[in-house]
């Protein structure tokens, strides 16, 4: 099917005349191999955390990078030396230690980077953006398969799994003060890896899980959880960025922009191929692809531009007092830490206009059919329900947006309603009570039900 985001064309940026630097090595106190002629430029990334891809996973995996080096024909030879961590704060900490150049990661994370860059005197710059979603759908709160918890205010007493300082952290934070409980009080915090969190839920020596891409989707694809509150119901945005050493990027600005034009192409293949994309990070991650399509597919969770919107620059700075508060960082100059110069010159200034006025359009329901190297698309979750209800073995995976935040999420995982003749579905019980609360006669129906009234 077509991708949701508009193709964009990777334009060429102007020729740039290049001083002639010292040949040594990037990261930081790293030396030049040999004589000097080789450089090594060293990227953090995290390969499950699936909307980085383009800056890591899937750049990677296309090699777009090395071939952007290889064309600036300034007599060097450059090496990549490709770092994968499971968290934003390792790549941080290598960062401050001179030996990351380049880094992908959340948006809390980004701040935390910030600060520590600037607190030890080696300050970064966040210079592009990888995927965002502008409710908070990136992340989710999930509880057991056979959990009887149901909202929120069910967390009351709970042990809650998370990683403190994370997009995710930061959602749960939020999310139990809108509900009314207080987060340092009124929860067991457990500060842990998303792996170890995975796994702590499905132990049961954790209630529930607050966590980013991809762990939600793929506990829900397994069967172990169920989600318990849709971020995009903060409406906030959440997204990923990267993030470079200053010092690297003032002294090898033509390496950096090689980089985000290798990410802008590595965006335009994953828009132009999503499925052979979800396929590709699948392969190199484990990851089931059904479940990195939810994330990063045609119609997927995340959106993907290297452009910085003006609206994830603010919630950025929003951000920052969720961090304070945590004692994680004292203030964050957002303002100087956000550097779209490189990007912008990476795409041109005209693309760059283009892209930062474009809007994905509406979500829709999709199929993946078995053996397809497309998925199928769907006006109406009634429609795709009897396309399931009539090719049942025929089907890789399906996927449908909740009807009031958007976000996509598996349908034989969804909470469905009927209203009337409508069959309406929701990521999670809260928002499907809200839609009942206002939609007298409409009714909770299981996913066997749904599929039976719309055959």
């Amino acid at each position: 099917m077509e991708p949701k985001r508009p193709a964009l064309p990777v334009t060429a940026a102007a020729a740039v005349a290049v001083l002639l630097l010292p040949l040594t090595a990037c990261g930081g106190d790293a030396s030049a191999d040999g004589d000097g002629s080789t450089v090594t430029v060293t990227v953090g990334y995290q390969s499950r955390t699936i909307n980085t891809v383009t800056a890591g996973t899937l750049l990677r995996s296309l090699g777009y990078f090395e071939k952007q080096l290889a064309s600036l024909g300034d007599g060097v030879t450059y090496k990549v030396d490709w770092q994968d961590y499971a968290t934003g704060a390792p790549i941080t900490a290598q960062m401050t230690a001179g030996k990351i150049d380049i880094g992908s990661m959340g948006d809390f994370p980004l701040l935390i980077n910030a600060a520590r860059g600037k607190q030890l005197g080696k300050p970064t710059r966040m210079v592009s953006v990888t995927g965002y979603n502008l409710r908070g759908g990136l992340n989710t709160i999930v509880v057991p398969t056979g959990s009887s918890l149901a909202s929120l205010k069910d967390l009351k007493g709970k042990k809650v799994s998370t990683s403190v300082g994370s997009a995710a952290d930061g959602t749960l934070v939020r999310a139990l003060r809108r509900a009314g409980l207080d987060p340092a009080e009124d929860i067991e915090k457990l500060n842990q890896q998303p792996a170890v969190g995975a796994s702590a839920l499905d132990s049961g020596s954790a209630d529930a899980l607050s966590q980013f891409v991809a762990w939600p989707g793929l506990l829900a694809r397994q069967g172990k959880a169920k989600a318990l509150y849709d971020g995009a119901q903060l409406n906030l945005p959440t997204f990923h960025g990267v993030t470079a050493v200053e010092d690297f990027a003032k002294k090898r600005p033509a390496v950096l922009e090689a980089f985000l034009k290798a990410q802008a192409q590595a965006t335009a293949y994953l828009d132009a191929h999503p499925v052979a994309a979800a396929e590709k990070v699948a392969k190199a991650t484990g990851l089931p692809a059904e479940t990195v399509y939810l994330y990063n597919g045609a119609q997927g969770i995340a959106t993907f531009d290297p452009a910085i919107r003006p609206q994830l620059v603010d919630a950025l700075k929003e951000d920052v007092s969720v961090l304070k508060d945590a004692k994680l960082t004292g203030d964050v100059d957002v303002d100087a830490f956000v550097d779209d110069r490189y990007v912008k010159k990476a795409l041109g200034p005209a693309e760059y206009a283009e892209r930062l006025a474009a809007t994905p359009p509406e979500p829709a329901g999709e199929v993946w059919p078995k053996g397809a190297h497309k998925s199928v698309p769907f006006a109406s979750p009634d429609a795709l329900l009897r396309h399931l209800a009539g090719h049942r073995d025929e089907v890789r995976a399906a996927y449908v947006p909740d009807a009031t935040t958007g976000t996509l999420w598996f349908a034989d995982q969804a909470v469905w309603v009927a209203d009337g003749g409508r069959l309406l579905p929701f990521v999670a019980p809260e928002t499907a009570r809200a839609y009942l609360a206002g939609h007298g006669g409409a009714r909770v129906v299981t996913y066997a039900e749904a599929l039976e009234r719309a055959s």
